[in-house]
């Protein structure tokens, strides 16, 4: 087992959700001494809730364990062909906290969806939207997971070959930004 932190977020809050399980295989593929999932059940971002009692517990805590994790790992699914509302409402609020917590930090991002092709928009507007922090955003190779729902075994684990293959050199080009 290596020596690594990595937080996990999923972008959905669906309890049977098919990225929730992606960012779970994909941890147990990168084999962390320390896994954390983020919990993305925050206010919504509003300005004046800010300016009046400061930055809320929850949103810290986030920033606070991305500002921690050696690696982290992002999920999502693909809602009208972008990002999922929890998760831009996460990037928001974090974009507000001390310390630039994205900095510099090894990132990845994976998909899953209904459809065929498996979230590449959502991929893309992530990319998009993360620019302004500043992380170390790898490249590839795309983990694009479409038919989500036939993907999975009842246990919640990624039965896809392609797919395995592709997360597990995801997760280890991840591994090798650490430190770098």
């Amino acid at each position: 087992m290596a020596e690594h932190r990595l937080l996990g977020i999923s972008g959905s809050l669906r309890r049977g959700s098919f990225n929730t399980m992606l960012m779970r295989e994909a941890a147990r593929i990168f084999d962390p001494a320390e896994f954390a999932e983020a919990d993305l059940r925050l206010p919504l971002y509003d300005g004046d809730i800010e300016v009046r009692d400061g930055i809320p517990a929850p949103v810290q805590r986030l920033a606070d364990q991305i500002a921690a994790a050696d690696a982290v790992v992002i999920s999502g699914p693909e809602y009208n062909k972008s990002i999922s509302g929890v998760l831009k409402n996460a990037l928001d609020w974090v974009s507000r906290t001390k310390g630039a917590p994205w900095a510099d930090k090894p990132v990845a991002i994976l998909s899953a969806a209904a459809g065929a092709a498996g979230g590449p928009r959502t991929q893309f507007a992530l990319r998009h939207c993360m620019v302004a922090f500043r992380p170390r955003l790898l490249q590839g190779p795309e983990v694009l997971v479409g038919n989500a729902s036939q993907q999975f075994d009842d246990a919640g684990r990624l039965t896809n070959e392609v797919g395995l293959k592709l997360l597990a050199e995801l997760m280890a080009a991840l591994k090798a930004q650490i430190g770098r």
